[in-house]
């Protein structure tokens, strides 16, 4: 691992250890984020956003093996799609456990990302807990393709900006979601 990448990732654990939120480069747009157990945190970011509670967020993991530990059944056929996916797939899995109360949808539910980025899943993997993740926007405003498009309210009102990648002029789009019910039905939230 470079010096920059660890330094940014000592920074980000000691501000997510302490209930903060921090701003971050996923392997999708610039994410905010926070411990995915810390209520108060995962309040903080509903505040920030001016989003309804009711609308859950996701959280990311650093591999699928962990999947188990924080959805009661993994249905088979998530395991197909998260290895056949050629971009970022988060899928909505029903009975969520072992996260903040409110980051659980009002069914049950929670979207889980398997990250592939490098800076995001060492940050999971040092943190030994799934982090939060949900696009840098005023609810209801387009997600940013870019760090340079985060508004200025984002920006102030994290604990801390991940100071990585913010160059960067690719564009990015947000990941599919798919929604896996109980019989193996499955429905396409976004493309």
């Amino acid at each position: 691992m470079n010096s920059e990448i660890h330094d940014e990732i000592k920074k980000c654990l000691e501000v997510l250890n302490r209930g903060g939120i921090i701003l971050y480069p996923t392997d999708t747009v610039w994410g905010i984020g926070c411990d995915a157990s810390n209520e108060k945190a995962i309040s903080k970011i509903y505040d920030l956003k001016k989003r309804d509670d009711s609308k859950s967020m996701i959280i990311l993991l650093d591999q699928e093996a962990r999947l188990q530990s924080y959805v009661e059944e993994v249905p088979s056929v998530a395991w197909d799609l998260i290895e056949c996916a050629d971009k970022p797939i988060t899928i909505i899995y029903d009975k969520a456990k072992n996260v903040a109360q409110n980051l659980i949808a009002e069914d049950g539910s929670l979207g889980i990302r398997v990250t592939k980025d490098e800076f995001c899943k060492m940050l999971i993997h040092k943190f030994r807990k799934p982090v939060v993740s949900t696009s840098a926007n005023i609810s209801g405003n387009k997600p940013p393709a870019s760090f340079s498009e985060i508004d200025e309210a984002i920006i102030n009102g994290v604990d801390y900006v991940v100071n990585l990648r913010q160059n960067e002029r690719m564009k990015s789009s947000p990941s599919t979601i798919i929604k896996l019910g109980r019989n193996g039905e499955f429905k396409m939230i976004r493309k």
